[in-house]
């Protein structure tokens, strides 16, 4: 079946709800909750930390917009694996690094522990990684790995899931 109209307007109003539903939540109520984004004395006492933490929230947002809009358009579904991708989306970051939502995410909620100076947040932060490796390698690789088989097999040699490449990774097929 081709990539109908409705299955990409799905897939976009599915993406932008999981976008506030997941990282949402995961990135900006629970750390709301834990700082009440309240700022603290800078940590290490410097306060260009703070500087940083903007830097890193910001960073982290905007590759989350970019990540799911690839999931939407490119992919055609959704990260939430009720409504998953038809394609694997391997172009924008992902040719340089296979998890870029999960790190946009660690990245938004240490720019907070950063910004507002609470080490309770870089705690969080080092959990909510933790999670996220422990469910990439236990749930989501085998399922990508039985979705899209070779295809993804040839990615995962290529492109690192945690650490970037110096420079993108093209893949023989055209890159979705």
């Amino acid at each position: 079946m081709a990539d109908s109209p409705i299955r990409k307007v799905f897939a976009i109003l599915g993406s932008a709800a999981f976008l506030v539903i997941a990282p949402g939540v995961v990135a900006g109520a629970v750390p709301r909750w834990i700082s009440r984004w309240r700022f603290q004395p800078p940590l290490l006492g410097f306060p260009g930390v703070r500087l940083i933490g903007g830097i890193l929230i910001a960073a982290g947002v905007l590759v989350l917009l970019d990540s799911f809009a690839r999931f939407a358009l490119k992919g055609i579904g959704t990260p939430a694996p009720v409504f998953p991708t038809k394609h694997l989306v391997v172009s924008g970051l992902y040719r340089y690094v296979r998890n870029p939502m999960y790190l946009a995410v660690v990245s938004a909620i240490l720019g907070q522990a950063l910004l507002f100076g609470d080490p309770r947040l870089l705690t969080y932060a080092a959990l909510v990684w933790l999670a996220f490796f422990g469910f990439v390698l236990a749930v989501e690789e085998p399922m990508l790995r039985r979705s899209f088989g070779a295809e993804y097999t040839d990615y995962c040699a290529h492109v690192h899931r945690w650490l970037p490449r110096r420079s993108a990774w093209r893949s023989a097929e055209r890159s979705r």
